[in-house]
């Protein structure tokens, strides 16, 4: 975790310095955050045995920045890990212990007001804000925004008014909504009725505002942060573009199926959804990837690119039947692990960094610190500043291992908390009724699974290593008590 640092409230304005003459004349980067929704680690640049899927644009990226192998999200699932990348804390004090639905609204599940964000100190220190497409932070309430993910037993989508945007004075985007073919968006001065629907692909189109947004600066000097926030590949898979679509049409999802053993079988509903859903999924991928070029290659055609710091990363991974699950609220790696990609021409020294530990929720005090405001991170934020092993410093601290959360909205000493080390993945159910998606046993609590030996996740050998499990609950339960999370352990 970060070393303490002085809170939001001593800004350079304390010290009688302008924040926005802090920002020009120090040549403050930009920041430029693009992030896809269920993008698998494995099917990334760099990874051992990746999985196949083009991304040219991507692979170029890789080259020109570090590209983190062994990131992870440490909260699988959307709301709760965008909670946490806002506000650099841990689920049970972001406001966001679950995802933003009607059947969590009650629980007062949505992105506290209160807190400050990455974004809400960059507003500060002279920044120019702008988000493109997915929040997915705010509480579904009635009467409910008629689109068509809020007709059912469970509401989706909504609204955010201005005052719970954290500093993005530039807005064009949705709560969550999974129709990439049509997408809807609230403009910024837009009311919660006045929605609109686009004919396009919902990342060609973001790609699209990203590039009107970086034209429409011209030759403005203060520094930029802009987050762009695609939908794909999350589910809806299909709902790609034909020329997408064709460059999988031959693709031997069986001969890829049969070679992994988390996969099920053919013929299984799980074994099915996957085999169904293989080439939409990467279809998906490479279309955000030429995506991402063209965000790219706008900021280096404007002379931009040198100085700004360009992230690609994602909230999740995605199961997709694997291990019988089709979702990704859960500890293995198929939902854990995800990109990270961070160029800065400027100051990073182009590597592929296969050791460092570093999780989604991460980004936010690093960020920060790689804009050069560390002295300015936020008290309240918990999770690591990793700005040193960003940058290659040698003898950078890094974390052992990161946190794994999942959480009961209706009571927060229950759940299902975790570690993951660079071999193996620790979890421990509490009282929770939906812990038998970790693959438990009935009776077992604990599932551990030592990916060196067996990387594909399939033995749970917690009973067989109880003296391990002990370690990893004790430094667990130690790291819980530090971060204030009430988690109640279950007797043992």
């Amino acid at each position: 975790m970060k070393s303490p640092l002085l809170p939001i409230a001593f800004s350079l304005a304390t010290f009688g310095v302008p924040a926005a003459l802090f920002a020009t004349e120090n040549s403050a980067p930009n920041i430029v955050f693009i992030m896809a929704d269920q993008w698998r680690g494995d099917a990334f640049p760099g990874v051992k045995n990746r999985e196949i899927v083009k991304t040219p644009h991507l692979d170029k990226l890789s080259k020109e920045g570090v590209n983190f192998t062994q990131a992870v999200s440490s909260y699988p699932v959307s709301s709760p890990a965008r909670g946490m990348l806002m506000t650099g804390m841990y689920p049970h004090k972001t406001g966001v212990p679950a995802n933003c639905n009607s059947a969590n609204t009650p629980h007062g599940v949505e992105l506290r007001q209160d807190a400050t964000c990455w974004s809400d100190v960059l507003k500060a220190h002279g920044y120019d804000l702008g988000y493109i497409g997915k929040w997915h932070l705010d509480a579904p309430h009635e009467p409910y925004v008629n689109t068509y993910n809020n007709k059912g037993g469970v509401k989706w989508n909504e609204w955010t008014p201005k005052e719970k945007r954290h500093g993005f004075d530039y807005w064009h985007a949705y709560g969550t909504y999974d129709w990439h073919l049509k997408p809807m968006y609230w403009d910024t001065d837009d009311s919660r009725e006045n929605f609109k629907y686009y004919n396009t692909w919902g990342p060609e189109h973001e790609a699209d505002k990203a590039i009107e947004f970086l034209r429409s600066r011209g030759d403005a000097k203060k520094p930029f942060a802009l987050v762009v926030s695609m939908n794909p590949p999350h589910t809806g898979y299909e709902l790609v573009p034909e020329k997408y679509k064709k460059i999988y049409a031959k693709l031997d999802v069986e001969k890829i199926a049969s070679a992994r053993p988390d996969v099920p079988a053919a013929g299984t509903p799980d074994g099915k959804f996957f085999r169904n859903s293989l080439r939409d999924y990467y279809a998906c991928m490479t279309g955000v990837d030429e995506q991402v070029g063209r965000i790219a290659d706008e900021l280096k055609a404007r002379g931009l690119f040198e100085n700004t710091i360009f992230v690609f990363s994602s909230d999740h991974g995605d199961c997709m039947g694997m291990h019988n699950m089709r979702g990704k609220n859960v500890s293995r790696d198929n939902a854990m692990r995800i990109p990270i990609l961070i160029t800065w021409p400027k100051k990073i020294k182009p590597r592929t960094d296969d050791k460092t530990l570093i999780a989604f929720a991460d980004l936010a005090p690093t960020m920060l610190s790689l804009a050069g405001l560390g002295n300015f991170v936020p008290a309240e934020m918990q999770t690591f500043d990793l700005a040193d092993a960003v940058l290659g410093k040698k003898n950078a601290t890094v974390p052992a291992w990161q946190p794994y959360y999942r959480l009961d909205p209706a009571d927060l000493t229950r759940g299902v908390r975790g570690l993951r080390t660079a071999r193996y993945t620790y979890a421990i159910s509490s009282n929770f009724a939906s812990g038998d998606n970790e693959n438990l046993a009935p009776g077992n609590h604990e599932t551990l699974f030592d990916r060196e030996k067996d990387p594909f996740e399939m033995e749970n050998i917690a009973k067989e290593n109880p003296e391990l499990c002990k370690k990893f609950r004790n430094e667990l339960r130690a790291f819980l008590k530090k971060t204030d999370d009430p988690f109640a352990f279950p007797k043992m």
